[in-house]
């Protein structure tokens, strides 16, 4: 069984940032990782992706301000997230999409 889990969400004003970590329990170096979010009545959407190559996707909404990157060494994968707006307010989700596993996810707020 694959495991996910992530960590890093929290309370943050409007242009502040929040870094999320995830530790999945398969290598990052030979499966692609995503993180997603979720609010309440919607979908879960992407947000971003990285492949084992290390190419990089990232959803229109977050371009130039999140982050999706890597250390191969801790086999950890993070989202930085810069200039958060209220809209980014969401529960998080780390997913390894191979192994369609999925972490617990972790509450973002941004709010005065």
């Amino acid at each position: 069984q694959v495991h996910v889990v992530e960590s890093g969400g929290g309370l943050v004003q409007p242009g502040g940032s929040l870094r999320l970590s995830c530790e999945p329990s398969k290598s990052i170096s030979v499966y692609q990782m995503a993180w997603f979010r979720q609010t309440p009545g919607k979908e879960r959407e992407l947000v971003a992706l990285i492949r084992p190559s290390g190419d990089t996707i990232y959803d229109d909404f977050v371009k130039g301000r999140f982050t999706i990157s890597r250390d191969m060494v801790k086999n950890m994968v993070y989202l930085q997230m810069n200039n958060l707006k209220p809209g980014d307010a969401a529960v998080y989700y780390c997913n390894m999409p191979d192994w369609n596993a999925w972490g617990q996810g972790t509450q973002v707020t941004v709010s005065m």
